[in-house]
């Protein structure tokens, strides 16, 4: 299968830049800016935005692809590229109506915007589609106050979007999307980010404190930016970048594998066997994603929004990532048994340390239960599964 050019400068970028600097962000805890300064200056960050507006014009299959073979190399920058394109996806999809959005889009192609999403909160449990904070209305003018539990790259990012309730006296439920620039906002930090897994992320919290034009407040509710863009584009570009971290990690399985056989010409070794098997279950996910992300494509070229808001495609999409986040730790512990001790030792080029503390992380980024217990709510109207 030929490769897209985009996907092509992503793995270069990948291998020069972002691998070799995995293991000193993941050990420091500390943004991979190598590699996210070099995916600016390939002018990756703008890859979704239409050609009309100067950007790459690019497919979600090729922003999957990218996500899928940075995670390869590094999880933690391809987990920031992912979280940022679903920032440019939805102002794509929903505010090419605004010409001040309009406008911005021009300008993330010229100067590379970082955009970071601003949807956790204090006191509303982890749940994206409820706010406490709101958008405050002064003449032309708006101000926001927002206490995040968690803002991924926030220090780092140039531009932030965030939700909040539509007014003082709208419903937790009743949100409108923000977005707020470097010069009109100011960050609290409040806690730190020393975590098990996904550490380059930098994702403490913070108190956000912004103002800014009126016409910055995007028209589109929440909710329908949610359903037909923000959860489904957030579960495919992160489980194609789960899926590049596992497939690293079972690509240095069959590398110690070669390496014993070589050890020992003209024999197989036991660990062959357990490569056999663990390559079924990489090939069987692989699958799945794929099929998940062609069903996407498809109904988003067939402007399906009916289907894309659906009750039953929220079930599906919400089962994928619970699914592929469930296998992804088995995956990565299989090809650390193949490896053994040089998997275990953090020194070897076999270790699997940080493939699978960073694969840890997939069930607990928006908790699997959280989906499980959406899932279950929505079974109670969900005739046909």
């Amino acid at each position: 299968m030929t490769e897209y050019p985009l996907v092509q400068i992503a793995r270069k970028i990948g291998v020069d830049i972002a691998g070799p600097n995995a293991d000193a962000v993941d050990r420091d805890s500390r943004f991979p800016i190598e590699a996210i300064t070099a995916l600016k200056e390939a002018g990756l960050l703008s890859a979704y935005v239409p050609t009309a507006l100067g950007g790459a014009g690019a497919s979600m299959t090729e922003l999957c692809q990218i996500c899928e073979v940075l995670g390869q190399h590094c999880t933690a920058t391809a987990m920031v590229f992912a979280m940022h394109q679903i920032q440019v996806v939805t102002l794509v999809r929903h505010a090419m109506d605004s010409d001040w959005y309009r406008d911005y889009l021009t300008r993330l192609v010229k100067h590379q915007y970082l955009i970071a999403s601003v949807t956790s909160e204090v006191g509303v449990g982890g749940e994206m589609r409820k706010s406490t904070c709101a958008v405050e209305l002064e003449g032309e003018r708006f101000k926001l106050v927002k206490d995040a539990t968690t803002i991924s790259y926030g220090a780092q990012a140039d531009d932030l979007l965030v939700t909040a309730r539509r007014n003082p006296h709208a419903s937790n439920n009743d949100q409108v999307l923000v977005l707020v620039s470097k010069d009109e906002y100011s960050l609290e930090q409040k806690g730190v980010w020393n975590t098990m897994g996904m550490r380059g992320t930098c994702s403490p919290p913070f108190l956000l404190t912004a103002t800014g034009a009126a016409d910055r407040v995007m028209s589109v509710p929440f909710a329908d930016m949610s359903s037909q863009t923000v959860v489904p584009v957030s579960h495919l570009v992160w489980v194609h970048l789960w899926l590049g971290n596992v497939t690293a990690a079972v690509n240095k399985a069959g590398a110690f594998v070669r390496h014993q056989a070589r050890a020992n010409p003209g024999t197989t070794p036991p660990t062959a066997l357990r490569l056999a098997e663990v390559t079924v279950k990489l090939q069987n996910l692989s699958a799945v994603i794929r099929d998940a992300l062609g069903e996407y494509e498809t109904l988003v070229a067939g402007a399906s929004v009916d289907k894309l808001s659906s009750i039953a495609y929220a079930f599906k999409i919400n089962n994928l990532k619970v699914d592929v986040s469930s296998k992804l730790p088995v995956i990565v512990t299989e090809a650390l048994l193949i490896c053994g001790i040089m998997g275990y030792k953090n020194d070897s080029k076999f270790a699997m340390s940080r493939h699978l503390r960073d694969a840890h992380s997939s069930a607990l980024m928006v908790g699997n239960d959280r989906i499980l217990a959406t899932n279950a709510n929505l079974l109670m109207v969900l005739k046909e599964y």
